[in-house]
């Protein structure tokens, strides 16, 4: 019973406790109910607020582009009403001026020459006082005025005028170090500006004068000019093509330039040609001192001097107490020597002789491979470029066969020369082995009759 009782009490607190727990959740799910609805009534009344800001501005966006397009519309019937205004004013603009747009086609042109001609010619120095009248007519835009082309004819006149005259005047001049300094110069119509030191340069755009890289030999200076004039001097160097001729003779190299551009190869070929040189004319000497000697000794054989001619004598003299047989054997031994010296050195001239043109040609073979490479590198539209490997190869080619032609000559000269020599001792040989059969027989002859 008090088990029972037991259990019955339990059941009634576990029922009051699950009652008050679920009045608990009820409560929070009540409390969550509301901040969830009003959250939502917040986020609800923001989307109608942004809603009505993005119609707003829509409606602003759609009533700027009915305006821009209302200017555009207008502004296309404004286009197209000035377009065929502008049809009407050039059609009216043609026939009103009629021939008068040639003409000023015409002025155009010739103001342009001119202008051209100031800031080229030497007349530029001096004679500018209507440059810049021929100046505002070549950038016109309409038609030039009358004052203008009176400007420009009087222009041309001042051009006509200096290209006659003989005139002194300062001018700014540029030397080699980018110094400017005024000079006295004098003009010589529109050929040529001549100051101290020769011509000069003249640039019309900067106003100023250089000096040519190169001048003419016998050129004229400033003196020989003023003596001109007071009639001491009756003719004198001049450039008539303006300065484009001087441009040339800088471009023309000296001969030592030529014989850079030959490069290594072509100093090779000069320092054989030098040696060659230098062998031919002591050879040269040498043999020409031998046959003086030679033609000495000749009127006198019976005393032998230290020559060829004479040691060939004294070995006679040795050995002339042999036999025929023996005593000719001697004297070519002997001979034989003296040719050996008289043609000392010929073997190396012949031999750099030919080297030179062989390596002339090895030169070309080099100067044509790095042509070849710079028109692989750079292509060939460019002369310039390729101007140092044909240089090379024909400069080399040349030195070759100018070193190749004395060196010939002299080898041709000096083997003469000792060929001569050889051939006068052969035969004083010959006489001296004659002489001595001469006595042997005379003697044989003489015992035989005894």
């Amino acid at each position: 019973m008090n088990y029972v009782v037991k259990l019955l009490c339990i059941g009634l607190l576990s029922l009051s406790f699950t009652a008050s727990a679920q009045s608990e959740l009820t409560k929070s799910a009540q409390t969550h109910n509301k901040e969830q609805a009003t959250h939502n009534a917040q986020r609800e009344s923001g989307f109608k607020l942004t809603e009505k800001e993005y119609l707003a501005q829509k409606k602003a966006l759609e009533e700027r582009k009915r305006k821009v397009q209302n200017q555009i519309d207008m502004l296309a019937k404004t286009f197209s009403k000035n377009e065929g205004e502008l049809a009407k004013q050039e059609e009216k603009l043609r026939l009103d001026t009629g021939s008068l747009g040639e003409l000023f086609g015409v002025v155009r042109q010739a103001a342009k020459e001119l202008e051209s001609e100031n800031q080229t010619s030497v007349t530029g120095a001096d004679s500018t006082q209507y440059s810049q009248a021929v100046t505002s007519i070549v950038a016109a835009k309409t038609l030039p005025t009358l004052p203008q082309l009176t400007d420009l004819w009087l222009s041309m006149n001042e051009q006509i005028q200096a290209s006659a005259e003989l005139k002194e005047s300062e001018v700014k001049v540029i030397d080699g170090e980018g110094n400017i300094a005024s000079q006295l110069a004098y003009r010589i119509g529109s050929i040529g500006l001549i100051s101290e030191q020769g011509y000069l340069h003249w640039d019309g755009k900067r106003q100023d004068a250089t000096y040519y890289s190169k001048q003419p030999e016998n050129g004229p200076r400033l003196n020989s000019l003023s003596e001109l004039s007071e009639g001491n001097v009756e003719t004198m160097i001049v450039d008539p093509s303006r300065g484009f001729m001087l441009d040339q003779l800088a471009l023309t190299p000296s001969l030592f330039e030529r014989l850079q551009a030959g490069g290594v190869v072509g100093q090779i070929i000069l320092t054989l040609l030098v040696i060659g040189l230098i062998i031919a004319i002591f050879r040269g000497s040498k043999l020409a001192l031998v046959q003086q000697q030679i033609k000495k000794q000749l009127k006198t054989p019976e005393t032998p001097t230290d020559n060829p001619l004479g040691r060939i004598l004294s070995v006679y003299d040795e050995e002339k107490h042999r036999n025929v047989e023996s005593l000719e054997l001697r004297l070519l031994e002997a001979i034989v020597d003296e040719q050996q010296g008289l043609e000392k050195g010929l073997s190396m001239l012949k031999l750099l002789a030919a080297l030179a043109p062989m390596l002339g040609l090895l030169g070309t073979v080099t100067g044509m491979i790095e042509t070849f490479q710079v028109i692989t590198q750079f292509g060939n539209g460019d002369p310039k470029v390729m101007a140092g490997g044909i240089s090379m190869a024909l400069v080399t080619t040349v030195l070759g066969l100018v070193a190749a032609m004395p060196l010939l000559f002299a080898h041709n000269i000096l083997s003469t020369q000792a060929e001569n020599v050889r051939s006068i001792l052969e035969k004083q040989g010959i006489g001296l082995v004659a002489i001595q059969a001469e006595k042997q027989q005379a003697k044989s002859t003489v015992g035989n009759e005894i």
